[in-house]
């Protein structure tokens, strides 16, 4: 079964290389057009060992690829070679995972009226260490749900509600760890039309509020109070607010199942052995393409 799977994935890569993909890593050297190791065996193999073996460090995809699979693939390099082409390989990586979105939306039930949007941190070292990696996009952020600091990067993800399923992103943006959520998302947001869309409580913005209506959207937030309002006026309004802050957070709530099965299937947020930009963009967007493979081979493959 495991085999059929790989034969499986290597013909899907295969198919969107020729597609898509060998436009975004063309070669101008004549020793790296047709490498002993193709483009298409490097990306099946990660994403082999990563989406379906849960092996989430490039080392550790090497070595279960080399002890377990190497009369598949006899040409396997070194690490430190194999290493150097998935970095190569970066700008393939979310042409991929757009190309996978829109095969789901193609063939899944989900409503585009109802937009639910979140985002994420993917940690490259704590905040006690000082930061050496990628400062071309990391910085230093602040995590509220572990009430921590940390230094990374945050993954914000627009999605579709897909009820009964996990919701099924629109848009997928990777952005600095300091940036404020609206500060992010706001051009995407406010290109909307026709929509209800649901946020946290960082999504409470005046601005936004007023350009989503003007475009017939509207923005739905759990209520914050002000911090001039009184006491006595909040324990007048807090029932009808308590309500009002479940109903929208019961909505919502599917976003944040997502990210923690993306976190399950792929150890996304732990970035720690990132070593350069490419490699973060590699990390992040090569994992996201890797949660997608099951659903992606039995939307193929499946009667």
């Amino acid at each position: 079964m495991l085999q059929l799977k790989l034969i499986q994935l290597y013909f899907y890569v295969c198919q969107q290389y020729e597609q898509c993909l060998k436009w975004h890593c063309q070669r101008f050297t004549k020793n790296l057009i047709e490498p002993d190791f193709t483009d298409c065996e490097v990306l099946t193999t990660y994403l082999f060992a990563v989406g379906l073996q849960q092996r989430f460090q490039i080392k550790q995809v090497h070595r279960y690829i080399q002890e377990h699979w190497l009369d598949w693939f006899p040409n396997l390099p070194a690490y430190q070679t194999y290493n150097d082409r998935l970095n190569r390989l970066v700008a393939t990586f979310p042409v991929l995972v757009h190309e996978m979105l829109c095969q789901i939306a193609s063939q899944t039930h989900f409503s585009k009226e109802f937009t639910l949007t979140d985002s994420m941190p993917i940690i490259t070292c704590s905040n006690r260490r000082k930061a050496k990696v990628a400062l071309e996009l990391c910085n230093k952020g602040y995590n509220s749900v572990k009430q921590r600091h940390y230094y990374g990067v945050k993954l914000h993800a627009i999605s579709s509600m897909n009820p009964g399923n996990l919701p099924l992103p629109e848009y997928l943006l990777l952005g600095p760890a300091s940036e404020h959520d609206v500060s992010a998302q706001r051009v995407l947001l406010e290109g909307f039309q026709h929509r209800s869309v649901f946020g946290d409580k960082a999504f409470q913005d005046k601005k936004l509020d007023r350009a989503l209506k003007n475009k017939d959207c509207q923005l739905f937030t759990p209520v914050a109070y002000q911090e001039d309002l009184t006491r006595a006026l909040r324990k007048f309004t807090q029932a009808a607010d308590d309500l009002y802050s479940a109903a929208v957070s019961s909505i919502r709530q599917p976003i944040e199942p997502f990210f923690n099965w993306l976190i399950e299937k792929t150890d996304i947020q732990r970035a720690s052995k990132v070593r350069s930009l490419q490699g973060l963009l590699v990390h992040v967007f090569g994992k996201i393409a890797s949660a997608f493979i099951s659903t992606i081979l039995h939307l193929m493959f499946c009667p």
